[in-house]
């Protein structure tokens, strides 16, 4: 996050959305008479402080004064250059804001026109996070089947929103031996990506970018933990914001553009892939897929409603092939005390679900503002009616998930024991 604070008018709508909503508290009022304005502790950079990059002051700063750190110049560069082989990734929340961001009608083809439009632009690969996303959750879901199977049940907690890790880093480390070592989707696309794309030559080499409606994925993909051998696998991260100035800055028109497909091996995916961008959508997805594991067409729908309703702290028991799983999910970090409260009574959940801004992704800190709760409500609406008229609902039914573990992860030695999906996480020490 930059500040730039020659455009602040000190309205402290920042300070509020950071205290009451995120629970960070990592900006205040610093200074006092002409000489007040709001930044971290100790009035240090973002990076030495304890913000966890989720952008939510972002989206309710009025006149620009917080706004992510842009990439688009870099990426233009690299755009231009010929030794280069240019990659891009997508989540699959980007096609739906970037039409909102552009003030367009969002429809079916729209996916595919964007694909047509980063080539247009220069990208020699488009893949779909989504895939990562079907790993991701059938993962989860094959964690969770062998846990059913111990003696003793432990918490599992996804660790797919990297501004709740962040988070739990710094203020609940207590916390962190609960959080699954999966890495996010965007970070384990990013490993396929690396491990499989070949290069023309040997004086070319690869360029990663990941376009997603979250600002932390930016801090995410600069962890250590993200690299390997110092080189990480995301070379640049850009928010749905700028994927629209890009698209403007090349005047393109979107409009006016025959739809492409993605590139194999990550050109589709499932619906549930873009479930998982709303709150409750990964633990909804995984519980599916033990049903669908076990003969079972769906779940409990009483339970897929509680998930779906409204409320910081949610939960729900769902009995699938004669086994029960608890599951819990926290809608902004408002809910975590509540959670807390329960795991030190002794109350034990299979798997939680926990995202840092409220309504999940479709309330980015990289998406254009909501503008109030029932905005952000009509954006997870329209993701619910769209995974119901998906004919691929489920990660098993993808043909690209079948592929990537059938023969892709076969053939990749680097791949081959899912290791590289996996990271780790531990204390930080930040200013208070």
């Amino acid at each position: 996050i930059v500040r730039e604070l020659s455009k602040c008018i000190l309205c402290g709508r920042c300070i509020r959305v950071c205290e009451e909503v995120v629970t960070a508290t990592s900006i205040d009022f610093i200074g006092r008479g002409s000489y007040t304005h709001v930044g971290p502790a100790m009035d240090r950079d973002f990076n030495f402080s304890s913000c966890i990059h989720c952008g939510q002051c972002v989206l309710v700063c009025p006149t620009g004064a917080l706004h992510e750190r842009h990439y688009v110049s870099e990426v233009q560069e690299q755009l231009s250059r010929d030794d280069v082989t240019r990659v891009i990734q997508y989540s699959p929340l980007v096609p739906y804001a970037l039409a909102e961001e552009l003030g367009m009608k969002y429809n079916r083809d729209f996916d595919r026109m964007l694909n047509a439009v980063l080539r247009k632009t220069g990208f020699d690969k488009i893949f779909l996070s989504g895939a990562g996303t079907d790993i991701l959750i059938s993962e989860l879901a094959e964690t969770l089947a062998k846990k059913d199977k111990d003696a003793v049940r432990q918490t599992l907690i996804v660790s797919a929103c990297p501004a709740w890790v962040k988070y739990c880093e710094q203020f609940t480390p207590e916390l962190l031996p609960m959080l699954s070592t999966l890495k996010t989707p965007q970070q384990i696309t990013g490993t396929i990506i690396k491990s499989v794309v070949p290069v023309e030559d040997d004086r070319k080499r690869l360029y990663t970018v990941s376009v997603t409606p979250c600002t932390a994925m930016k801090f995410e993909a600069r962890r250590d933990s993200m690299t390997r051998k110092g080189i990480s696998d995301i070379d640049t991260v850009l928010t749905v914001r700028e994927l629209a100035r890009l698209i403007k800055l090349y005047g393109i028109d979107i409009t006016n553009i025959d739809p492409e497909p993605a590139d194999e091996p990550m050109a589709l995916r499932s619906s549930a892939s873009l479930m998982a961008e709303t709150s409750g959508g990964i633990t909804e997805s995984v519980l599916r897929t033990l049903a669908l594991r076990s003969g079972i067409r769906d779940t409990d729908r009483q339970a897929s409603k509680k998930l779906r309703n409204t409320g910081a702290f949610r939960e729900a028991a769902v009995i699938i092939a004669g086994t029960e799983y608890s599951v819990a999910v926290i809608d902004g970090m408002k809910g975590l005390e509540k959670l807390r409260q329960m795991l030190e009574a002794g109350t034990r959940y299979d798997l939680v679900e926990i995202m840092a801004c409220p309504g999940g992704c479709v309330n980015g800190g990289g998406m254009i503002a909501a503008g109030s709760k029932e905005a952000v409500r009509q954006r997870s609406k329209y993701i619910w009616q769209t995974d119901d008229s998906e004919a691929v609902r489920d990660p098993q039914q993808s043909a690209s998930v079948a592929m990537l573990y059938e023969r892709v992860f076969q053939q990749c030695p680097e791949l081959s024991d899912l290791k590289l999906f996996h990271t780790h996480f531990s204390e930080r020490d930040v200013l208070v």
